[in-house]
């Protein structure tokens, strides 16, 4: 496969952006190999600057539901545009995609919009921390919330629970009062909270893991977690920036039938655009600025544009929620097409699956939490990674994240795609 501009294009990029990409697995360095620059997309499918066509199983990371390019959700947007970009000042469709956002997710009473997955975690904290008046925040190893200090944590040597920064630039004294748990794991979290529950002010959890590979929660884990924050008066944040709109119209509240304090969006409701927001109870969020004393703001948060592509990306599978039923079914095919090529090749992999999401794992399941995924062989999966990428399939370039279905990707593409599958894990035996 010719990636020739891909590669001049990656040569120029690293003189002027750090790594040459503007997020890091952009850099495709889990898989041993330099990025592919994207020209264009239409349906389930992407084009790359060399002119290379893809099956597209990335999908911006979820957003693309409806497929790349989807005519419906375009229409119009020139019109938008000529209206104006941003103005600093309230428009009538922020109030709009406000009122769908609650009323399309029944947990929530009230919603702020910000501009990414990032700022909706870190703000929807910060309200905790403020209804509260605690300090302490849960999170689990191999939960991602985005890159604000206090969320860069992982677990310490000694013990699961205290927690240390996992990059530069993030002081010890910030993440001191961020408790890191094991996913999945009650007895973690009970401990926890017997030894911190009357400061913890909120525990702050992805129902459905997609950042170390896809790992869902039991449904006895998160109905614990909804137990015992009520208990110890703590609010329960479910992040869902990528299940929100994703795995189901209601996302994971709806999917496990359990209703959290606050959540925090993205990726869907921006229907391609930067967008984030955070919602709660009515109480909750009549603690943000003006109303409260908790302060956040931003110049773009609610801008125009975004808010009529993400107003309108949700009516649309508002309209026709049967896009869930038809993502899972192809989902499922994916699964066992993939699942029985792997037993016929007898290679050490796992194929996961949750609604409309999944992982092919290169070890040997269940992938209940960080430590069981870390057993996985990364360097099988790069060489997996790029015998796909010559036949067309652009997967997920790093071990731990996601593949994403659309409602775009066809029979046709699925039965290339388990082909495909079935030629490289052999050529990788």
């Amino acid at each position: 496969m010719n990636l020739e501009k891909s590669k001049q294009i990656y040569e120029e990029g690293i003189k002027y952006i750090p790594g040459g990409v503007n997020s890091p697995v952009r850099a495709f360095k889990s898989v041993n190999s330099s990025p592919v620059f994207i020209s264009k997309g239409y349906k389930s499918k992407i084009q790359d600057e060399d002119g290379n066509a893809y099956i597209d199983y990335i999908g911006s990371w979820g957003p693309a539901i409806l497929g790349h390019s989807n005519e419906e959700l375009m229409e119009g947007i020139e019109d938008i545009i000529r209206d104006g970009l941003s103005f600093g000042l309230p428009t009538k469709i922020e109030v709009d995609m406000a009122k769908l956002m609650v009323e399309s997710y029944p947990a929530i009473d009230m919603v702020r919009m910000v501009n990414s997955g990032t700022e909706a975690t870190m703000s929807a904290i910060r309200v905790a921390r403020g209804y509260t008046n605690k300090n302490k925040i849960i999170k689990f190893e191999g939960c991602y919330h985005g890159h604000s200090d206090s969320l860069l944590v992982k677990s310490g040597s000694g013990t699961i629970t205290y927690g240390v920064p996992t990059s530069l630039g993030v002081p010890e004294e910030i993440v001191r009062n961020t408790l890191v748990c094991r996913y999945n794991d009650l007895h973690d979290i009970k401990k926890t909270f017997e030894e911190h529950g009357s400061d913890i002010a909120a525990i702050i959890v992805e129902p459905v893991a997609g950042n170390m590979g896809l790992v869902a929660a039991t449904p006895e884990f998160l109905k614990e977690l909804r137990e015992i924050t009520k208990e110890y008066n703590s609010v329960l944040i479910f992040d869902e920036v990528i299940t929100g709109f994703r795995i189901a119209y209601g996302g994971a509240s709806e999917v496990y039938a359990i209703e959290p304090d606050m959540a925090c969006f993205g990726k869907i409701i921006g229907g391609g655009f930067p967008v984030g927001a955070y919602g709660g109870k009515k109480e909750i969020m009549e603690m943000v600025s003006p109303l409260g004393g908790v302060y956040q703001a931003g110049t773009l948060s609610g801008n125009p544009l975004a808010m009529h592509i993400g107003y309108k990306n949700i009516k649309l599978l508002q309209r026709d929620k049967s896009i869930y039923d038809y993502m899972e079914k192809m989902a499922i095919k994916l699964e066992k097409g993939i699942s029985e090529n792997i037993e016929k090749l007898g290679i050490n992999a796992t194929i996961v699956r949750f609604k409309n999401m999944l992982t092919l794992f290169f070890g040997k399941g269940p992938f209940n939490n960080y430590d069981d995924v870390q057993k996985c062989d990364t360097e099988l999966y790069a060489k997996y990674f790029r015998e796909m990428l010559n036949r067309g399939i652009m997967l997920p370039p790093a071990q731990f994240e996601c593949m994403f279905l659309s409602a775009e990707h066809t029979e046709e593409d699925l039965e290339y795609t388990i082909k495909s599958n079935y030629e490289s894990l052999k050529a990788i035996k």
